[in-house]
This record gives C-alpha cells, sequence and structure tokens, in this order.
C-alpha cells in the first residue's frame, strides 16, 4: 500500500461547539429547560470534520477550504490538528453551529452564520491536482460553486475517483463524479419534488437514485437511510446494503464518516459496491462509539495510524469482548485464493473463543512472500470476502512480513495458525505467550492450497 496517497477533501468549513450539560429543573418564566453548562466542547464541521475523520483513520488527507480571518477561524485550525490544510480566504466571518446537549440528547442548535463569497487560490487548485482520490463535502456555503474550482474538479473525475457528498443549498456535482453520497432527506429535497409520494423509503430512494444519478451523469449514487444502511444504484443494478443493528444515541457526524469511508476505499481501487458496504459498515461503528461529539471529545488531535486497515474496528471489538469475559482469538495469512482449508481453519479459531480477528497480509506484503505475480486478488476483494463468512468477526490488513505489530496492539487470548508447523517454529509465538496468551496450530489440510490452484489454472488456460 502506498503512504504517497493523499486523500484531498474539499468543501466548506464550520466550527462546531458542543455545550453540554443537564437538565434538572424548568425554566420559571418560559416553558423551556434550564440547561446546567458543563463545558464546551469545539471541534471542526463541516468539511473540517470530514478531514479530521479521514485523519483519524490513518489517511494521508489534505483539506482545502476557504477560512475566516478571525478568532474563531484560529480555533478551528487549532482543532484540525495535524490536518494539512490548504485554504483561501473566506470573506465572511466562521460559520458557528452551537449544540446544546444535556444527558445525552441535543435540546437545541445555535447557527450563527453569514454569507459570503470564498476565494479560490492557486494553492487550492495545485492541492486538489495532487489528489488520489476527492471528496467534495459540500455544505452550501459557496466554495463549491465557484467556477475555478469546479474546472479543476471536472479535470480530476477521469484521473482519480471523486465521491460528492452534497448539500441542497450546494452547487450540483460536476458531471462524471464516481460517486454522490446524499441522504434521504437531501435527496427528497434535491428532487424538487418529482418524485411520486407513494412507497417507503427504499422504494423512494430508489427513484431518487435513479433520478439524480441521470440528472447529475454521476457514476453512482448512494442514498444513506441510517439505520438501514444504504441504496446503491450503480447503473447496472439496485441494491440495498444493510447496515449492522447497533445502538445510535446521536447520529451527527455519521454522513461525513460515509464518504470519508467511501472515498478511502476508492482510493485503493475497491469496487463502488465494496466501497459503499465498507462505508456503511465504518458509519455504523462511528454512531455505536457515539457520533461526532464522543468521537472528537475534547483533545483533537487525529492519529495517523487508527484506522486504515481495520485496526481501531478491531481494538473496539476486542475491547468489547473482553469487557464481558470473552476470548479473543486471532489468526492470519495472505488467503489470495479462499478454499476449504482456510474455511476448515477459520472454522476451528473460531470455535476457540468468542471472537475471531483475521490479520490479512497487504498487496505489498504478499508479492514480497510470494513474488511479483501474487496476490492475485487485491487485499480490498480478500477483506471483503473474509468479512462474509460468518466464522469471521473482523478483518485488520497489515503491511509487515508477519503480523506482529498487530498482535501487540489486540493481545489475542489465542493465536491460531493452519499448517504444518509447531508452535516452537512460529516467530510469533514468544510474542503471544509474553502475555499470557497460547499459540494453537490446527491440522494441515494436504492438497489444498492457494499455490496450487494458481498452477492449476495456470495449467488450464
Amino acid at each position: 500500500m502506498k503512504s504517497t496517497m493523499n486523500l484531498v477533501v474539499v468543501g466548506d468549513c464550520l466550527l462546531d461547539i458542543d455545550l453540554v450539560g443537564s437538565v434538572n429543573r424548568v425554566c420559571p418564566d418560559a416553558p423551556a429547560l434550564v440547561v446546567e453548562e458543563d463545558k464546551r466542547r469545539p471541534r471542526p464541521g463541516g468539511a473540517g470534520l470530514a478531514a479530521w475523520l479521514a485523519g483519524c483513520a490513518g489517511e494521508p488527507v489534505t483539506l482545502v477550504t476557504a477560512l475566516a480571518d478571525d478568532s474563531e477561524a484560529d480555533l478551528l485550525r487549532a482543532r484540525l490538528g495535524r490536518v494539512r490544510t490548504v485554504a483561501g480566504p473566506l470573506n465572511a466571518p466562521t460559520p458557528v453551529k452551537t449544540r446544546v446537549r444535556a444527558d445525552g440528547h441535543t435540546v437545541a442548535r445555535i447557527d450563527r452564520t453569514r454569507a459570503g463569497r470564498p476565494t479560490v487560490t492557486p494553492d487550492m487548485l495545485a492541492a486538489i491536482e495532487s489528489a488520489d482520490a476527492i471528496l467534495v463535502s459540500d455544505y452550501g456555503r459557496g466554495l463549491t460553486a465557484d467556477p475555478l474550482l469546479r474546472r479543476a474538479l471536472a479535470r480530476m473525475v477521469d484521473r482519480v475517483p471523486v465521491v460528492w457528498d452534497p448539500h441542497p443549498r450546494g452547487a450540483q456535482p460536476v458531471a462524471g463524479v464516481t460517486l454522490v453520497t446524499p441522504n434521504l432527506d437531501e435527496s427528497l429535497r434535491l428532487c424538487d419534488g418529482e418524485l411520486g409520494q407513494d412507497g417507503d423509503d427504499v422504494s423512494t430512494a430508489e427513484q431518487a437514485a435513479a433520478l439524480l444519478r441521470d440528472r447529475w451523469r454521476a457514476g453512482a449514487l448512494a442514498v444513506t437511510l441510517g439505520g438501514r444502511g444504504a441504496l446503491l444504484d450503480d447503473g447496472a443494478s439496485t441494491r440495498l446494503i444493510p447496515a449492522p443493528s447497533v445502538s445510535v444515541a446521536d447520529p451527527c457526524g455519521a454522513g461525513d464518516r460515509f464518504a470519508v469511508a467511501a472515498t478511502a476505499r476508492l482510493m485503493r481501487h475497491d469496487s463502488v459496491a465494496g466501497a459503499v458496504g465498507q462505508a456503511v459498515t465504518s458509519a455504523a461503528e462511528f454512531v455505536a462509539a457515539g457520533g461526532a461529539a464522543e468521537v472528537t471529545g475534547g483533545a483533537i488531535t487525529p492519529s495517523p495510524d487508527t484506522d486504515r486497515n481495520g485496526l481501531d474496528g478491531a481494538r473496539r471489538l476486542v475491547e468489547s469482548v473482553r469487557a464481558r469475559g470473552g476470548t479473543v482469538v486471532a489468526t492470519g495469512g495472505c488467503f489470495d485464493l479462499l478454499h476449504a482449508g482456510h474455511i476448515r481453519t477459520l472454522d476451528a479459531a473460531r470455535g476457540l473463543g468468542d471472537c475471531l480477528v483475521v490479520c490479512v497480509n497487504s498487496d505489498d506484503s504478499v508479492r514480497r512472500l510470494k513474488g511479483s505475480t501474487r496476490p492475485l486478488n487485491g487485499e480490498a476483494d480478500r477483506a471483503e470476502v473474509l468479512r462474509a463468512l460468518g466464522c469471521v468477526d473482523h478483518v485488520v490488513i497489515f503491511d509487515g512480513a508477519g503480523p506482529e505489530e498487530v498482535l501487540a496492539e489486540l493481545r489475542p487470548d489465542v493465536w491460531v495458525k493452519g499448517g504444518d508447523y509447531t508452535p516452537e517454529t512460529l516467530p510469533e509465538t514468544p510474542l503471544v505467550r509474553g502475555w499470557g496468551g497460547s499459540v494453537v496450530v490446527v491440522p494441515y489440510h494436504d492438497g489444498r492450497s492457494t499455490t496450487r490452484l494458481a498452477q492449476m489454472l495456470t495449467e488450464a488456460g
């Protein structure tokens, strides 16, 4: 996996403030709740939140935006942490949205916004030209309507994946973008009353997706449906991609997390359907963790290595299993062409505990181990196939020759390998035993290997 990849987020930045407190009484002179303020937590909003989330997922990210010259913009820059930012003048005060939250719920929102006309600079255009993938995060503040910016984006649609997260008050996507990601409400507003009135959310989303994809000449359109997942129309077919069932207290930021995850997977040459599937899962995990208010907390300093390859989600799974006294099992390998030997090993591993994390060699790692003709299937496809198995709870992709770094992070109770090894011959054994874990070798299934299958395919061809 290239470390030089650059995910560029283009769009309007806001300063979001969570005023957090509790409610114990009603105002004596009006029918209103009294919120006892405990703390104020500023965080990036709009495209700033999308860029921050990309940075938290380990993506090398550049934010292209417009910022004001005021104290709120200074705070916004500080809260963006290590996100590289290329900004022109906003020519208006920083938009500020303050959510009043009490006992885990939003009871009011106070907006302070004033329209301006952002200035697009040569540095901003150069940053767009440097992208390996682009996410346009439009919050209706005017940046995406700029002719210079739009021409730059239009030049990129044939070169890199471009995902457009639209806003009803924003500019329409440039023609030919890879994927557009409105939610259902935004889709209805963008359709301007052209849809029929009958049907449930899914059928309405199907109509909206077909209409908007055709109108914008987009490669695909995914209407996000909250807890139901996303409705994807890629021109060839329409399908509902369901979301995992999670408890949602605050969905704020879920759309940004969805769009970021989809863009990151497309940047790594995943299919649109695969990217949207991963985005649905990422958004569900995000809201299960508390949404933007909890994930950003108050200390906004992105870590560049948290979840680019699934490690952050694996950490949360491991913590959850351990919290209820369960046993964490892990195994690893290339899993290039999945065969019966793999399935038997994975089933056996899952039977040894309460969750199974599979550590998968990245494409670069496989090439180093197996030669330039491997892998036959890319890491995104291999991970997607593994995730579809009922015995697999999570997949982590690693770049090294071995999974030691991932194991040191997760500290599984049991490490499982299949084949003609003994625990003493495995390089991971001292590491796993160092924290009291056990190493188990399950039986080798003779005659079943990816190398043998690849040779048979070559001979047959």
